[in-house]
């Protein structure tokens, strides 16, 4: 099996930095090369993803507030409202006496 640092789709930059330049579709050398492009994209997918979640996760606390902001809205809505629904029910109660 041949590496992929001795693989001409490979460099390696000057700080460390690899370059795979190796396409699965078109110009892959060996089948384990196939094997190590999909591990590596799934690192890419899984960084992606915990980048994703961490950004859910600072947003959290902003989230909360605004949930308790509108449901304090809300409240005050249905509170506003109340009379009318009192107003009916007196209204309901004075047809039955007569």
């Amino acid at each position: 099996m041949i590496q992929c640092k001795d693989c001409e789709f490979y460099k390696a930059g000057p700080d460390g930095s690899r370059q795979f330049l190796c396409d699965p579709f078109t110009n892959i050398k060996e089948p384990e090369c196939l094997q190590k492009w999909q591990l590596l994209r799934l690192d890419m997918l899984l960084g992606t993803y915990n980048q994703m979640v961490a950004g859910q996760k600072s947003m959290e606390p902003l989230q909360k507030k605004m949930i308790r902001f509108i449901e304090r809205e809300v409240d005050d809505m249905n509170e506003a409202d109340e009379w009318k629904l009192d107003y009916e029910d007196e209204d309901e109660d004075e047809g039955e006496l007569l």
